[in-house]
């Protein structure tokens, strides 16, 4: 079914095209024209994975507004099978944009700690359930709900050998080693840079949120690990310098980010590189023979 018969179904008659747009990766995603009213924004599944997906998303949208203060786009509509949203612009190529974006996000890090790690329910990172049981234990958390639980999947099992589950639980087990204890806060849950827009007026806006409460990290590590513009680069010492980061968080980076290397590989046929990034992250956990 055509994003056009899904908006058709919705009860949107009155849009008369959808223009595709590429960019996401698990859903199908277009700019539908309307009669007499602003062009829309439309993503659809071909095989939704659950009736709450777009629901979920629309959620974690307005907690990023309300709750964080962030400019998302306005949700006209949200049900089991498409999510209309207000079209946002391309983001400015320029430092300025990405220096405004850090304070955005040291804002929404700082003004929503919260004291346990999960959320109300659980929600979707792609096409994947994630789970959001609470939890007092951010490394237990961590471990549990956002590294170990991608084993089972299909890929997952195909590309990590014994010694490299094996490696990954040895990784969890120290994570209290490796990592600072931090609060929990808002995260966004999936924010690699393709997912920093902007308003009309040039602001730093957000789209595709995976929320749930854990640790600020999470959401530095996926900007940081994911191809950054060269203008971003002084958006990391603005963060730094407002959240009062200490001088060895990039070393921090590829551990944080493994969670999202593994929901990659579980994911996508086309891994772009995840399963490599993931066994050098293993690679000093794995027994010596």
């Amino acid at each position: 079914m055509t994003l056009l018969e899904r908006l058709h179904l919705a009860g949107m008659r009155e849009v008369v095209a959808v223009q595709p747009v590429t960019g996401g990766l698990a859903a199908l995603a277009g700019i539908a024209t309307r009669r007499d009213a602003p062009p829309v924004f439309v993503k659809a599944f071909a095989d939704p994975p659950a009736d709450d997906v777009f629901a979920a998303e629309a959620e974690g949208l307005a907690a990023l507004r309300e709750l964080g203060g962030v400019a998302t786009p306005e949700v006209i509509l949200a049900d089991r099978d498409v999510l209309v949203l207000s079209v946002l612009s391309e983001r400015p190529r320029s430092e300025a944009f990405w220096e405004q974006f850090a304070h955005l996000l040291a804002r929404l890090h700082l003004n929503t700690t919260h004291p346990r790690f999960g959320w109300h329910h659980d929600n979707w990172l792609g096409r994947r359930r994630q789970v959001n049981m609470w939890n007092d234990d951010g490394f237990a958390f961590f471990a549990e709900h956002r590294l170990l639980r991608w084993l089972d999947e299909p890929r997952v099992e195909a590309a990590l050998d014994a010694q490299d589950r094996s490696a990954l639980e040895r990784l969890c087990d120290r994570l209290p080693d490796l990592l600072p204890e931090r609060p929990a806060c808002l995260t966004h849950g999936d924010l690699w840079a393709q997912n920093v827009l902007a308003t009309a007026d040039g602001e730093p806006a957000l789209i595709d949120p995976a929320v749930s409460y854990l640790w600020a990290e999470v959401d530095l590590a996926h900007v940081w690990s994911t191809s950054p513009p060269p203008e971003a680069r002084r958006m990391f010492e603005v963060y730094a310098e407002l959240t009062s980061l200490d001088a060895g968080w990039e070393a921090r980076m590829p551990v944080i980010q493994l969670r999202q290397h593994l929901a990659v590989l579980a994911q996508f046929d086309d891994d772009w590189g995840a399963a490599d990034q993931i066994h050098a992250v293993l690679a000093p956990f794995r027994t010596r023979s």
